[in-house]
């Protein structure tokens, strides 16, 4: 170790310390102490970067440090010090190191972070990064982008197809899985009037987790090319795409398809009632398949595009979360931890990744290896190339906010309190000072 190395321990002892307390058990994540880089050069020139991310703890053990020993060796005068915890230890401890400036030099990141540390200055504009490595972007499946600055990459992506149980449609007489929303709804019924605690969908809406706006409203608008958006990023709640929208779910509620209990139901419950065959459909993560078969491996089920309104024939945008990948602002060694992003999203990497994590390459050339995983994950991964990963709330300000607040008038539309365009409404006026 040089002198160099000498400060990261003791940096690194710190920031443990600090972790600790706030994480008792958990490995630790953190920010580098003091002002600027957590960085360090050795006298031989040797960087050493911290790379803080909640991955290493979700992967196989050990992997991700095979995979950092891999760019080690491609890049010699780089080191990589992984700092790695559970996802909410990370994100407090992110937020924590955003606010003061003090992020790793290298951090992963949840698009739901990236306006605020953007706007607090903590993290780097990779469109310059990308620039000065003279990086082909268009390898990028998507990019996490503020006022045409990129701030995120997505690494590996994990998408939201619809689940349906083939068993449920085929005792209700349903040959293939519904395509269009008209399919869908005739489907829902089919499978509700047969009786019983059976129901066609679950809709999750519960207030506290807000994120059935995102995966199983917003996702009917996205499967059919739709925006939330205008142009320039402005709501747009009260246009066509989102009525539309809004005005077909009110149709599955008053239709009674629904499961009960939508407006307190979390995702979990949703995942129990299909797992137990109380619906028949749902748009849901496919990191729940595993789970699925492990409580109950007899369950026939697939995963299919979801629905999109009649006629429509172009991409199918499918929701999506991500692992995604930034730089910090305050480091001292931008060009190395940029040289880190490039690694990790490399066709063979981000490939090798992707199988790891069980989820989808953000590098488009890019293909994870099936060879060993369950065939449903090669059947999403066709969807998910004839279409487009969308989620127009990664990156926007205060999105859970905003799906709060949408989820809040869109209840009140479902009970019949108001009217679907007083929702919208009241909807785009909520949203309107926060974008």
């Amino acid at each position: 170790m040089t002198g160099g190395s000498t400060r990261l321990q003791g940096r690194t002892r710190r920031l443990l310390g600090v972790v600790a307390v706030a994480m008792i058990g958990a490995t630790a994540v953190g920010c580098g102490s003091g002002s600027g880089s957590s960085a360090e050069s050795s006298g031989d020139g040797t960087v050493t970067l911290e790379f803080a991310q909640w991955w290493a703890p979700e992967l196989p053990a050990g992997s991700f440090d095979k995979l950092m020993s891999e760019f080690t060796a491609q890049n010699p005068n780089i080191k990589v010090k992984l700092l790695s915890g559970p996802y909410a230890s990370t994100k407090q401890q992110l937020v924590s190191g955003a606010a003061s400036r003090t992020l790793p030099d290298v951090v992963g990141l949840d698009g739901a972070w990236v306006s605020d540390f953007a706007k607090q200055g903590a993290i780097a504009d990779l469109s310059e990064l990308m620039t000065a490595a003279k990086y082909d972007s268009s390898q990028l499946a998507s990019q996490i982008q503020i006022k045409g600055k990129t701030y995120m990459i997505p690494v590996v992506n994990f998408v939201y197809p619809l689940f349906v149980n083939n068993d449920l449609l085929s005792k209700a007489g349903i040959k293939k899985p519904p395509s269009t929303r008209t399919e869908f709804l005739e489907a829902a019924k089919k499978i509700t009037a047969l009786g019983g605690n059976v129901k066609g969908w679950a809709l999750p809406l519960d207030t506290a987790v807000p994120n059935g706006v995102q995966n199983d409203v917003m996702s009917w608008l996205w499967a059919s090319g739709g925006s939330m958006l205008t142009k320039d990023g402005k709501p747009d709640l009260t246009g066509q795409g989102v009525k539309s929208t809004v005005d077909y779910v009110k149709s599955l509620n008053d239709a009674g398809v629904i499961a009960p209990g939508a407006l307190t139901m979390k995702e979990q419950d949703k995942v129990e009632k299909f797992s137990t065959g109380q619906v028949g459909m749902m748009i849901d993560s496919l990191a729940h398949i595993t789970l699925i078969k492990k409580n109950d491996p007899k369950l026939d089920f697939t995963v299919v595009p979801i629905p999109a309104e009649d006629g429509y024939t172009g991409k199918r945008g499918i929701p999506y979360a991500s692992w995604g990948i930034g730089v910090a602002e305050s480091s001292e060694h931008k060009a190395e931890a940029f040289k880190l992003v490039q690694f990790l999203m490399n066709k063979q990497a981000n490939a090798q990744l992707s199988t790891l994590a069980n989820g989808f390459p953000g590098n488009k050339t890019a293909e994870p290896d099936f060879s060993t995983s369950d065939p449903l994950f090669k059947t999403a991964f066709d969807i998910y190339k004839a279409g487009y990963p969308a989620n127009e709330f990664v990156g926007l300000p205060k999105s859970e906010d905003l799906m709060r607040s949408f989820d809040e008038q869109l209840q009140l539309a479902l009970t019949g309190k108001q009217s679907v365009d007083e929702a919208l409404n009241k909807a785009q006026q909520a949203w309107a000072p926060v974008l």
